[in-house]
């Protein structure tokens, strides 16, 4: 319910701050949707550019937000959507373009058969440098789990939604 992208985020402040570039890779939420974190990462890269500060940041969203508003286009399309997202990360990963990359809402895809999971657990195992890879969502296939070096679930506790609350400003996005 809360927190996975959070803690994300929250290492990738830290990578920034050492200098690493970093680059965020969104697979469910929708392009429409305006987060707090992508406004502040990308002054955070405005500001790397402007003052040498920090790590180079880029943001992307790869599709139309597929798990909580499908309303554009079928599931082939949201599939192939997701696959070309990967391959892209993929070739990143081969040329070292990242210090950090944070796949958030990744575990979707793969659960959904979208993306094959031998493919990006190989294709981790067997990234050059040092370079981290953080990814966020639910269900994460056994493969990628035993692949990974932390694991953390999140498990909600309580929540104000629970009692019907709405969405807050600056706590849910």
């Amino acid at each position: 319910m809360k927190g996975k992208s959070t803690a994300a985020f929250g290492l990738a402040l830290r990578g920034w701050n050492q200098g690493w570039s970093i680059g965020v890779f969104q697979f469910v939420k929708s392009a429409k949707w305006k987060v707090g974190e992508e406004s502040a990462f990308r002054a955070l890269g405005r500001l790397h550019e402007e003052t040498g500060e920090g790590g180079p940041v880029e943001w992307h969203k790869m599709g139309e937000g597929w798990s909580w508003s499908r309303k554009q286009g079928t599931e082939d399309d949201h599939a192939a959507a997701a696959r070309e997202g990967w391959q892209e990360i993929a070739r990143r990963l081969r040329a070292e373009q990242h210090g950090m990359y944070v796949l958030d809402e990744f575990t979707y895809p793969l659960h959904w058969g979208w993306v094959d999971v031998d493919e990006v657990v190989s294709a981790l195992r067997d990234r050059p440098g040092h370079q981290h890879v953080v990814i966020t969502g639910r269900h994460a296939p056994r493969a990628l789990v035993d692949a990974a070096d932390l694991v953390v679930e999140m498990t909600k506790v309580k929540h104000p939604m629970d009692a019907g609350q709405k969405g807050q400003k600056g706590i849910e996005w």
